[in-house]
């Protein structure tokens, strides 16, 4: 079988590629979609020298999937520790690559260290309770992020003076009250993280399991939630702050904007009784009505259409069931794409946000970046007309939604 041949069969999902010159696996990446990142190293298309390189060694090609993107950079770290591909570690940057340590701490912290403070501490294996990685380019602020709220790691300290945020919004579990000893930390926090970061995630849901039979069994019930509530998590684990990079750079390989889920958001603000929002979703360039949401907006007094689009959003991604979207699209300038922005990343979610102001007159389209990484950038620039066209579908189903509301409420 050629190498095209084994890239038709390559799944459109997330984990790492593995590529081999003979039997030696020379390079390891991670990627959003296996199918589109591999098909874009042998495209035809021009490609730095490296990279020319690297591709004329390859003759085989293998894949592992994995059920989110956390999971391919994870499995990705521990083959490039155990395997040391000779194109990920030849030439490579010290200062790019990160490991995540747990610390000996009497209720361990988790932390990031860059490799070349890590080489020049002494003694690292007693300095560090666990070590972990390299991890080369990764979002460490939104990996730290993502592995505190999934497994409950303390950031704080034992005998505090006060709880911490993170205890209030069921986050910690009450090292900073007092409500958890270091034997039950290390069951709790210390040993499923472990586990996940091992690579060894089906060990890890069923240690959960048992240790949520046990506690209902022993009618810890809150205890049995919080470990119920943690397998639901790690089952369908949001991770989009960290596809930055790697979804960026996909933006090169889909082609005039296939295969990008575009959600486009509208406000229609006429009285008090009249205030909605609209959501439109664009797959594969096509509209796609099935998926298109209303909002009649409830809580906002007054006629103020960034605190409209602020309800719409928080709303639509309190929905984890509805698949996410790859781009954002807002209806508005400024003050809605920097409203939206705030709002979703406090939400831990990372998603590409572009705005097109329309004017007095809706004869004015200027683009407003939320994000201005220049693949992004330049992926908009190429869809312009794409955009516009989900634009104004968000307007014409919020104004059609509005008007049923004013018949509705016999205003018209």
């Amino acid at each position: 079988m050629t190498i095209r041949d084994k890239i038709k069969r390559i799944p459109d999902v997330s984990g790492i590629y593995l590529f081999f010159k003979d039997k030696d696996l020379v390079y390891v990446g991670k990627a959003t979609s296996l199918k589109k990142r591999v098909s874009s190293y042998f495209s035809g298309m021009k490609s730095p020298r490296p990279i020319e390189i690297m591709i004329s060694d390859v003759n085989n090609i293998k894949y592992v999937e994995t059920d989110s993107v956390i999971e391919a950079i994870i499995l990705e770290a521990n083959y490039i520790k155990k395997y040391q591909p000779k194109y990920n570690i030849e030439g490579k940057d010290d200062k790019s690559w990160n490991y995540l340590v747990l610390t000996r701490d009497e209720f361990p912290h988790l932390q990031v260290i860059r490799e070349h403070n890590l080489k020049s501490e002494n003694n690292t294996k007693k300095e560090y309770k666990y070590l972990f990685g390299p991890f080369p380019s990764i979002k460490t602020k939104e990996m730290l992020k993502i592995l505190h709220n999934l497994f409950y790691v303390s950031r704080c300290d034992p005998e505090q003076k006060r709880p911490c945020f993170d205890y209030q919004i069921g986050h910690c579990l009450g090292v900073c009250a007092g409500e958890i000893g270091k034997v039950e930390y290390r069951e709790r926090v210390v040993k499923p993280l472990v586990y996940f970061l091992s690579g060894k995630k089906k060990t890890l849901l069923n240690s959960l399991e048992r240790q949520m039979k046990k506690y209902s069994s022993e009618e810890r019930f809150e205890d049995a939630r919080q470990i119920r509530d943690q397998i639901k998590a790690l089952s369908r684990i949001r991770d989009i702050a960290l596809l930055d990079k790697s979804f960026l750079n996909d933006f090169d390989v889909k082609e005039g904007g296939s295969d990008i889920r575009i959600e486009g958001f509208d406000i229609s603000n006429f009285g008090i009784d009249a205030k909605v929002g609209s959501m439109v979703v664009f797959n594969n360039k096509t509209s796609t009505k099935s998926e298109y949401k209303k909002f009649k907006i409830k809580e906002v007094v007054g006629q103020s259409d960034v605190d409209c689009l602020r309800e719409v959003i928080v709303r639509r991604f309190n929905h984890k069931e509805w698949k996410f979207p790859d781009i954002i699209l807002i209806d508005g300038g400024k003050p809605q794409v920097n409203t939206v922005k705030r709002l979703i990343h406090s939400m831990d979610i990372n998603i590409p946000i572009v705005g097109i102001a329309k004017g007095k007159d809706r004869k004015k389209n200027e683009f407003i970046y939320g994000e201005n990484e220049k693949n992004f950038v330049d992926w908009v620039k190429k869809n312009e007309d794409l955009l516009i066209s989900v634009r104004d579908e968000a307007h014409r189903f919020a104004i059609s939604y509005q008007r049923q509301t004013l018949r509705k409420n016999k205003l018209i």
